[in-house]
C-alpha cells in the first residue's frame, strides 16, 4: 500500500518547492516504497472546475502537505484561496496535515496568509508545522515528518533497516568464506564463543541476523557475496583532490562496494596510502617509518562510524574526500536524539543507529561499545598537535572533518590574517610555495604590499623561507 500525499501551495510562487517534494519521494529508497505524490501540474482536471478537482484530490489523499510562502493566492467566490480551501477540506475530513512555512519575516507575508499561519501555530489546533529557508531544509523536514508517519503506522522502527528481512535474498547469497574469516577474527579479538567450524546458520542466529529463518539486511551487508545487488546505496565514494576545494579534474575517484567490512578496509587503505609518513634514516640500521601525519585511529574511527551509523534508508552514499589540508567524511543520517555535537566531545553512552551492524563490528574490534571513540579521536589529535576533529550535522548528513595541520581557516582568522593572506596559505598548501609575484597576482596588490604581508606571515611562523 502506498500513502497518497496531496501537495498544496501557491503554484507560481512555490513551483520549485512543490516539485522538490515529488523529487524527494521519487529518489528516496524507503519513501518511494510507501508514498506517492499528487501534484496538480501533473494531472490537470478534465471536465471539472479546478476547484472541484482540487477538493476531490484532497478527499482521496492520506496526507495533506501544505507549503506556505508570502502570497495568499487568487481567491474564489467564497473569498478563500485554493490553498486555504484545500487546508479547510483537510481539516474538515481529518486528514494527516503537515505544514511547512517559508521564512520568518511576517512583514513580507500577505495578511490573510499570516492569519492562517497564526491559526495553524495555535497549540490547541494540534497541527504539525515546521519552518524552512531553502529547498534542502524543506526536503529534510519533510523526510523527518514522513519517517515519523511511518513509525506511527508501525512500518518502521528504531532498527527498521538492519533487522528487516532482505527481500529476494537467501542463504546462497551469504559468503561462507567471509563468515569464517569473521569467526576467526572475533574469536581472537573478543573470545567469540562459537567454534570456527560452526554452521553459517548458527553464526547468523547467534548474531541475531536471521528473521523468520531468512537473512536480514544486516546479514547481507556484513557477509553477502554481492550486497550491492540488493542495496545500491551501500557504497563508499572516495575522491582525491589536488587542492582545498572540490574542483575537477580529480586526482582519483573510485567507488567501494562489497561488504561493509570491505568498504571500511578499502576506504581506510585509500587514506593511509596518501598520508605523509616520513622515513627516518639511521646509521647502520634499517630505515624506520615515522607515524602517519594523522593518527591512524582517528581516520579509522571516522570511517567506521560513517559506515556503521549511517542511515541505510537514504539513497545517498558515504563519501571520503581527501584534500591537501584535510580529510572530510560524509554519511547520510543524523545523530540520535539523545546526542548532540557538543556531547560527542565528552564521555557519553553509545546509541547505535544500526545495532545489528554494530555488534559484529564490535566483535571484529572495528568499534568499542562505550561511546568513547570521538573522545579518543580528539585526545589523539591534541597529542599530535593537530586541531580537534570537527563534527557537523548538516542537511540530513553527519560530517567529520580531520585537519592535517593546525593552519585551518578558523585558526588563521584568529591570528588576525586577512582574506588575502588566508588565500595565500591555501595556495601554499596546494603547491608547496608562493612567490612575491604570485601573491601580487592572486591578491591584486602591489609588490610592496605583497612583501609586507608575506613578511608578516613569516614572523608568525606560518610561512618559511
Amino acid at each position: 500500500m502506498k500513502y497518497k500525499i496531496f501537495v498544496s501551495g501557491v503554484q507560481k510562487e512555490l513551483q520549485d518547492e512543490r516539485f522538490a517534494v515529488k523529487e524527494l519521494i521519487a529518489e528516496h529508497v524507503l519513501l518511494k516504497e510507501y508514498f506517492k505524490v499528487f501534484l496538480f501540474e501533473d494531472s490537470p482536471a478534465k471536465g471539472k472546475s479546478s476547484k472541484s478537482a482540487y477538493i476531490d484530490e484532497v478527499r482521496k489523499c492520506d496526507i495533506y502537505l501544505g507549503i506556505l510562502g508570502n502570497e495568499y493566492g487568487a481567491v474564489g467566490r467564497n473569498i478563500l484561496s485554493a490553498t486555504e480551501e484545500e487546508f479547510r477540506e483537510s481539516q474538515r475530513t481529518g486528514r494527516e496535515t503537515l505544514i511547512y512555512i517559508n521564512g520568518k519575516d511576517e512583514t513580507k507575508r500577505d495578511k490573510r496568509l499570516s492569519k492562517l499561519i497564526s491559526e495553524i501555530r495555535d497549540e490547541d489546533t494540534g497541527y504539525k508545522y515546521k519552518r524552512f529557508n531553502n529547498i534542502p531544509e524543506l526536503k529534510n523536514s519533510i523526510y523527518e515528518s514522513l519517517i515519523d508517519f511511518l513509525r506511527e503506522k508501525g512500518i518502521v522502527g528504531r532498527a527498521a533497516f538492519d533487522s528487516a528481512i532482505c527481500e529476494d535474498a537467501g542463504f546462497s547469497d551469504i559468503d561462507e568464506d567471509k563468515v569464517r574469516r569473521f569467526l576467526l577474527t572475533a574469536k581472537n579479538q573478543r573470545n567469540f564463543p562459537l567454534s570456527l567450524d560452526a554452521p553459517v546458520k548458527d553464526v547468523l542466529t547467534h548474531l541475531n541476523l536471521l528473521k523468520s529463518r531468512k537473512p536480514t539486511n544486516a546479514a547481507v551487508l556484513l557477509f553477502g557475496k554481492n550486497p550491492y545487488k540488493f542495496f545500491l546505496q551501500a557504497e563508499v565514494k572516495r575522491l582525491h583532490l589536488h587542492g582545498v576545494e572540490i574542483e575537477k579534474p580529480f586526482e582519483t575517484y573510485h567507488i567501494y562496494k562489497g561488504t561493509i567490512f570491505e568498504q571500511v578496509d578499502n576506504a581506510l587503505g585509500f587514506v593511509l596510502d596518501r598520508l605523509k609518513r616520513p622515513v627516518i634514516p639511521e646509521p647502520r640500521k634499517a630505515a624506520t617509518l615515522r607515524p602517519f601525519e594523522i593518527p591512524e585511529f582517528v581516520i579509522r574511527e571516522a570511517i567506521v562510524n560513517a559506515v556503521a551509523h549511517r542511515d541505510y534508508n537514504s539513497s545517498a552514499s558515504v563519501q571520503v574526500n581527501f584534500f591537501t589540508d584535510r580529510i572530510k567524511i560524509w554519511n547520510p543520517g543524523k545523530l540520535p536524539s539523545q546526542l548532540t555535537v557538543d556531547l560527542l566531545k565528552k564521555p557519553h553512552p553509545s546509541f547505535p543507529h544500526n545495532p545489528l551492524i554494530c555488534e559484529p563490528f564490535y566483535l571484529a574490534r572495528y568499534i568499542e561499545r562505550a561511546g568513547s571513540g570521538t573522545v579518543e579521536m580528539i585526545k589523539q589529535c591534541r597529542k599530535h598537535n593537530l586541531p580537534e576533529p570537527e563534527f557537523i550535522q548538516k542537511m540530513g548528513h553527519f560530517i567529520t572533518v580531520i585537519w592535517k595541520d593546525i593552519f585551518t581557516e578558523k585558526y588563521l582568522s584568529e591570528l588576525g590574517l586577512t582574506e588575502r593572506q588566508i588565500k595565500a596559505v591555501k595556495l601554499v598548501k596546494e603547491k608547496g610555495k608562493i612567490t612575491n609575484k604570485e601573491y601580487q597576482v592572486i591578491c591584486e596588490v602591489s609588490r610592496q604590499t605583497a612583501a609586507r604581508e608575506l613578511s608578516c606571515m613569516m614572523k608568525l611562523n606560518i610561512l618559511f623561507i
